[in-house]
């Protein structure tokens, strides 16, 4: 395996959010949530002294509709790269591949107990994050 050219200093809970706004919501939401989809993003903020902010966004609903239930959560990650690391083809996989690739479990069981405690409960997400093949994929 090589050797990582960052270190991971810090991670936390940027914002998270679970908008379930009336009753029939709920219901709707808990007969259709084996419909719902996750949708990922990921941003990174150039900090000082070769740190980057990579914050990932995870939304799970209904493709393109918020009408019902909605969960969404932003989780930031707080990346020390290496001194020898200064081209755009070495940042962009740490950024976009290997630290979402590293907090993803913690994200993904956040997430499902976030969903959980919401009352949607045995959510399971059916394909399990691949950010290599997301990052291979972004260009088309």
């Amino acid at each position: 395996m090589e050797k990582k050219n960052y270190r991971i200093l810090g991670e936390f809970i940027k914002d998270i959010s679970a908008e379930t706004k009336d009753i029939e919501s709920y219901i709707y939401t808990k007969e259709n949530i084996s419909k719902y989809k996750l949708f990922i993003d990921i941003n990174t903020k150039p900090l000082k002294n070769k740190m980057a902010e990579v914050s990932i966004s995870t939304k799970f609903k209904e493709n393109d509709s918020n009408k019902y239930g909605y969960f969404e959560m932003v989780y930031a990650v707080v990346v020390k790269i290496d001194e020898e690391v200064n081209t755009k083809e070495i940042l962009e996989p740490i950024f976009l591949k290997d630290v979402p690739t590293e907090v993803y479990p913690k994200i993904e069981k956040i997430f499902l107990d976030l969903l959980s405690h919401s009352g949607y409960p045995n959510v399971k997400f059916e394909t399990k994050v691949d950010f290599n093949e997301l990052y291979k994929n972004r260009k088309n």
